[in-house]
């Protein structure tokens, strides 16, 4: 019987193993349609009486401002062009933080951010945790941070229903992801921690701050792939 069993769990490790390779390189040449976080986000404004609303337009890097780059660079990751997924400082400084019971910033990389949206659920549970852990060691390995980054822009939560820099650009300025201004980008990127809370154009004093200080640090980003 326990034979068995083991037997069970390896061709599910294993069936698991394939699938996820399988869909880590599709998703290096194909557009990522949907994730799971938009699927939610739909039925939670199902379930609140609004209409279910997902704005989502995928563009290619090359069709971004690279001012929006530089800008989640600056706000999320500072290391993400140097680090191989994981940024263990930012993790330790996060785990400090809430351990003394301040509010967690969090230490995720854009990487682990990119691999949480596209293949897992929303949650601090060890099994998604540790998922998303392996799930961002496969993205490196196949993507790539070019790629990444560019999933990464394509598929973040942006707004009450909007995902994605192109649909995030019409919809707060008006205008196509290419030609959105310095100041654009880092309001935008000010957004990130609570999209459906702060609005990237009039903002709050304190998403304006935040964009200040984005803008500041963007000077010092080098996109260098």
């Amino acid at each position: 019987m326990g034979k068995k069993i083991l037997q069970f769990l390896i061709k599910c490790a294993l069936w698991f193993f394939g699938v996820s390779v399988f869909f880590v390189i599709l998703f290096k040449f194909v557009p990522v349609p949907f994730t799971p976080l938009m699927a939610i986000r739909a039925l939670e404004q199902k379930e609140a009486g609004k209409e279910m609303t997902c704005s989502h337009d995928w563009v290619s890097l090359d069709k971004m401002a690279p001012n929006l780059q530089k800008a989640v660079i600056a706000s999320e990751d500072a290391t993400f062009l140097s680090h191989n997924g994981f940024d263990f400082g930012a993790m330790q400084k996060a785990f400090k933080n809430n351990s003394k019971g301040k509010r967690l910033k969090g230490g995720s990389t854009i990487s682990q951010q990119t691999a949480k949206n596209v293949f897992l659920w929303q949650g601090r549970s060890y099994l998604r945790k540790g998922l998303e852990a392996y799930f961002t060691v496969l993205i490196e390995i196949f993507w790539g941070k070019e790629r990444i980054m560019e999933v990464y822009l394509n598929s973040i939560e942006m707004g009450d229903g909007v995902y994605g820099v192109e649909a995030a650009s019409q919809h707060w300025y008006g205008k196509s992801a290419n030609s959105v201004s310095k100041r654009e980008a880092a309001g935008i990127a000010a957004i990130l921690p609570n999209p459906r809370k702060f609005k990237a154009s009039n903002s709050s004093a304190y998403t304006e701050r935040r964009k200040g200080r984005i803008m500041k640090h963007m000077n010092y980003v080098k996109l260098d792939y």
